[in-house]
């Protein structure tokens, strides 16, 4: 199956490769890495090699990390929510005095239930995070309230509610979720756990952050050799800095050439880098790529993708049909959401296009990267989209 040529916008980073601040520290991730990797269920995700696509794209390898399968979530979201509760729990027990190094077995296990029952965590999500949030704050014993904006499917609404969390459905877009549970959380004393960060909130995000590193930190050990260029899905931008920030520190000045691929409705990081300062879009953010429906980059990510990514695209929501029935009818198969393939549409959309080749430097040896980032974690769209 070769998918249809689309529109789509390409951007290159004129600030690419400049110096910048330290925004995810080398020693909060080897404190995240060494904790996720010790829980009940670790285990890294697989790196597919995709020999048809890397034809299709007429470049020499294209890989693929498959997500779908982490602890059972459906997303690589699952590395960044739960560790961050953690992390905040553990630092409220030493705050009130009740426990000075709680640690993440003691708090599963409900040692301090009492305390951790007593604490409210809170967010706004697409489906993905709030999941995966509401899975640690059952797992380490607390509260959990997640806000949804209007659009979020019952499916993924479900799904959250299945670990215990509260459901409150918000009018308007993701980004009036965000301010909807910032305000309870100012009312009620709650505590938000946020994958996206802002001007004095930034420290839970970057735990969460130094989660998802976890997943890029895989893909390197596994991959037979280094890619030229990772194709990446953009949101808020903290996944894709994510992966910036550890390809960079694992091959330093051969670092891959970063390319941040969002919907077209929802392309505040592209908006962004055209500005040259965090730009955020305004309308209903309507794209069928629901973890990518963000309209405000997140502080951190900006500080690290406004230098670490070479290039910034927006794809058409069609482009990520086409990429999800190609990796359903390819044999093997990989099931992957409608966010999971924003890179990799990115990827055959540039790679067709003479401008897009000469632009990223896309060439028949070049080797590509790809996370596919969700499994099918509305099955019923799921199966609507793919036929």
């Amino acid at each position: 199956m070769t998918i249809p040529r689309r529109p789509y916008r390409l951007l290159l980073n004129r600030h690419a490769g400049t110096p910048g601040v330290v925004v995810l520290p080398e020693g909060g991730f080897r404190r995240a890495r060494e904790e996720i990797a010790s829980w009940p269920g670790y285990a890294p995700t697989p790196l597919l090699a995709l020999p048809d696509l890397a034809r299709e794209a007429r470049v020499g390898a294209v890989h693929y990390k498959d997500e779908g399968g982490r602890f059972g979530l459906g997303s690589f979201k699952a590395l960044g929510g739960a560790y961050a509760v953690m992390r905040l729990l553990q630092a409220e027990l030493a705050r009130r005095g009740t426990a000075n190094a709680a640690t993440a077995e003691e708090l599963a296990e409900g040692r301090y239930r009492e305390a951790t029952g007593a604490i409210t965590v809170t967010c706004a999500t697409d489906g993905n995070h709030g999941r995966s949030v509401a899975w640690g704050a059952q797992r380490f014993h607390a509260r959990c309230v997640i806000f949804v904006h209007e659009t979020v499917s019952q499916g993924r609404r479900d799904a959250i509610a299945k670990y215990g969390a509260e459901i409150r459905v918000v009018p308007g877009t993701y980004d009036d979720a965000v301010r909807a549970a910032q305000r309870a959380a100012t009312d009620h004393k709650w505590f938000v756990v946020s994958d996206t960060s802002y001007p004095g909130y930034t420290e839970v995000p970057r735990d969460v952050m130094q989660g998802y590193r976890l997943m890029a930190d895989e893909a390197a050990e596994a991959l037979p050799e280094p890619p030229t260029h990772v194709f990446i899905q953009g949101g808020v931008g903290g996944v894709a800095a994510a992966v910036s920030v550890q390809l960079r520190a694992r091959y330093a000045a051969k670092a891959p050439k970063l390319v941040v691929v969002e919907p077209e409705r929802a392309a505040c990081l592209l908006a962004s880098a055209e500005a040259g300062q965090p730009t955020a879009i305004e309308g209903e953010l309507d794209t069928i790529m629901a973890g990518l429906a963000c309209g405000e980059p997140s502080l951190l990510a900006w500080q690290e993708l406004e230098r670490g990514a070479f290039a910034f695209m927006a794809v058409p929501d069609d482009s990520a049909v086409d990429c999800m029935r190609l990796l359903a009818r390819r044999e093997p198969k990989v099931v992957a959401g409608e966010s999971a393939v924003a890179g990799l549409a990115g990827l055959l959309l540039a790679s067709r296009d003479p401008f897009g080749r000469s632009v990223l430097g896309l060439e028949e040896g070049s080797r590509i990267l790809l996370f596919g980032t969700e499994g099918a974690t509305d099955p019923e769209l799921y199966a609507r989209l793919v036929g």
